[in-house]
C-alpha cells in the first residue's frame, strides 16, 4: 500500500492566510486612509499635551470646557464632549460599516478565516482588562478603568508601521485591521453594557424607531425613492443624526448609535465573491466619503480635546507613573495585548492543527500584537467615561495611555524593522503576475485543477 497523500492543490489549514487580492487590495486602501490619519492623530495629541503644559494652559483647558448647544435636547456640550460624542460617532459608524462588510462581502465571511482574528481579538481584549482588575484589586474606584488597555488604535498602528517603512506581507496587514476592527466593537459594546448610567426609556424607544426607519429605507431606497447609492446619505444622514442625538438623550454613549447605523447599511457582495451584483453600493458610498471625516477630522479632533492633560513636570509625570491606574493600563496594553492574542492563537493552532501562513513567522505575529498595544483613541474615551475629566486617576490614566502607547510602538518598530527584508521579499513574491492577467500568481495558487 502507498502512504496517503493530499489532493493536488490541498494544504493544512493557514492561520491569518493572506486572502484574496481583492481583499487585499481594499485593505491596502483603507490602510493607505489610515496612516494619514494616524499622522494627523499624534500630530494633535503632540499639540495638546504642550499646550496643557504650557504657560497657556489655561487658554487650553478653557477651550475644551466651553459648552455649546441646545439645552431642552440635552445637548449643551462642552466642544471636549461634543468631540467625543459626536465625532468619534462618525469613526464608530465606519467600524460598524467596516465589520460588517467583512462578514458579508470580505474573506471574513469565511468561518475558518474568521475564527482566528476574532479570537485574537478577544483574548487581547480578555488578558489586559484582567491584568489591570489584578493591579486595582484593592480600589474600587481604580476598578472603574478596567476597560481602558482593550482598545487598539489602528491609525496610530498603521502610522508606525509608515514611520519604520515596514512592508508588512497582505496576511498580516489583514489580520491587524481585521483584529483592531473587532477589538473596537468588544470595546463599544463594553461601553454600551458597562458605562450607561440612568438609562430613560422613551428617548430609547424613540431611537430604536428612527434606526428602524433608517433600515428599511437604507435597504430599499431604490425601490421607494429611485435614488441612485450616492444621492440616498442626503435622506439617510438626518435620520441618523436624529438616532443619535435620541441614543446620547437615553443615557448610552451616543458612540454606540454609530456603530448601530454602520450595521444597517447594505453591504453588497460582488461577483468575485459569489454576489449577484458589482459596482459600488451605499457601504462604499458611505466609506467613501466619511473615512476621509473620520480619519482627517473627527479623530485628530478627539484627540486635542482629550490627550492634553496637565504633567506637573517631570516629578508629577514619575508620580502619575507609581498610580496603579497608570501601572495597570501600561502593563495592559504592553503585556497584556500581545500575550493575550499570541496565547489565543497559539491555542487555536494547537486545537485546529493549523499552521502559520507561509509570508510570516511568529515573531511577525509577535510585532503585530505588540502593535495592538497602541490604545490611544478608544482607550482616552474609556478613559474619560470611567473617571471624571480633572481628577487624579483621569489624568493618570491618560499619562498610562499615553506611555504605553509609545512603548508599545517602540517595541513593535524594534521587532518589525528587523524583519524589513523579509518583508520586503514576500512583497516582491507578491507582485509577480507571470501570466500577464492582472492578478499575482500567489493568489491563484490552488484554483486551476
Amino acid at each position: 500500500m502507498h502512504p496517503t497523500t493530499p489532493p493536488e492543490g490541498a494544504s493544512s489549514p493557514k492561520i491569518a492566510s493572506r486572502g484574496s487580492y481583492a481583499e487585499k487590495l481594499r485593505i491596502g486602501e483603507i490602510l493607505r486612509k489610515e496612516t494619514v490619519g494616524g499622522i494627523l492623530l499624534v500630530t494633535a495629541a503632540v499639540i495638546a499635551l504642550v499646550w496643557a503644559n504650557s504657560p497657556l494652559s489655561d487658554s487650553y483647558f478653557a477651550l475644551r470646557d466651553f459648552e455649546i448647544g441646545y439645552e431642552p435636547w440635552h445637548l449643551q456640550l462642552s466642544l471636549g464632549a461634543w468631540a467625543a460624542d459626536g465625532l468619534l460617532a462618525v469613526f464608530f459608524f465606519l467600524v460598524g460599516l467596516e465589520l460588517k462588510r467583512e462578514f458579508v462581502a470580505g474573506d471574513l465571511r469565511i468561518f475558518s478565516k474568521a475564527v482566528v482574528p476574532v479570537a485574537a481579538a478577544v483574548g487581547g481584549v480578555v488578558v489586559p482588562a484582567a491584568i489591570y482588575a489584578l493591579v486595582n484589586l484593592g480600589n474600587p474606584e481604580s476598578l472603574n478603568g478596567w476597560a481602558i488597555p482593550t482598545a487598539t488604535d489602528i491609525a496610530f498602528a498603521v502610522a508606525v508601521l509608515a514611520i519604520i517603512g515596514s512592508h508588512l506581507p497582505s496576511a498580516l496587514r489583514i489580520f491587524l485591521l481585521t483584529l483592531a476592527v473587532v477589538d473596537d466593537l468588544l470595546a463599544i459594546t463594553i461601553i454600551a453594557v458597562f458605562y450607561t448610567e440612568d438609562l430613560k426609556i422613551t428617548p430609547l424607544l424613540l431611537a430604536l424607531v428612527g434606526l428602524l426607519l433608517y433600515t428599511f429605507l437604507a435597504q430599499k431606497y431604490r425601490r421607494f425613492f429611485g435614488l441612485k447609492a450616492s444621492a440616498a446619505w442626503f435622506i439617510l444622514l438626518p435620520i441618523g443624526v436624529v438616532v443619535w442625538a435620541l441614543v446620547h438623550a437615553s443615557g448610552i454613549h451616543a458612540t454606540v448609535a454609530g456603530v448601530l447605523l454602520g450595521f444597517a447599511v447594505p453591504v453588497l457582495r460582488s461577483k468575485a465573491s459569489g454576489g449577484p451584483e458589482a459596482g459600488p453600493g451605499l457601504s462604499e458610498i458611505f466609506e467613501h466619503r466619511f473615512r476621509p471625516l473620520s480619519a482627517g477630522f473627527a479623530v485628530p479632533i478627539f484627540a486635542f480635546f482629550s490627550a492634553g492633560v496637565a504633567v506637573g513636570g517631570w516629578d508629577g509625570f514619575v508620580g502619575s507613573l507609581t498610580d496603579p491606574v497608570s501601572v495597570g493600563i501600561i502593563a495592559g496594553l504592553v503585556l497584556g495585548k500581545p500575550i493575550g492574542i499570541l496565547a489565543t492563537t497559539w491555542v487555536l493552532t494547537k486545537v485546529t492543527r493549523a499552521t502559520l501562513d507561509t509570508s510570516f513567522k511568529w515573531i511577525d505575529l509577535l510585532g503585530v500584537a505588540l502593535l495592538a498595544g497602541i490604545g490611544f483613541t478608544v482607550s482616552l474615551l474609556v478613559a474619560d467615561l470611567s473617571f471624571a475629566q480633572g481628577t487624579l486617576p483621569n489624568d493618570h490614566a491618560k499619562v498610562g495611555i499615553l506611555t504605553a502607547s509609545i512603548l508599545a510602538a517602540l517595541l513593535a518598530a524594534l521587532v518589525l524593522s528587523r524583519r524589513n527584508r523579509h518583508y520586503r521579499a514576500v512583497e516582491a513574491e507578491e507582485n509577480i503576475d507571470d501570466d500577464g492577467d492582472g492578478i499575482p500568481d500567489v493568489y491563484q495558487q490552488g484554483r486551476q485543477h
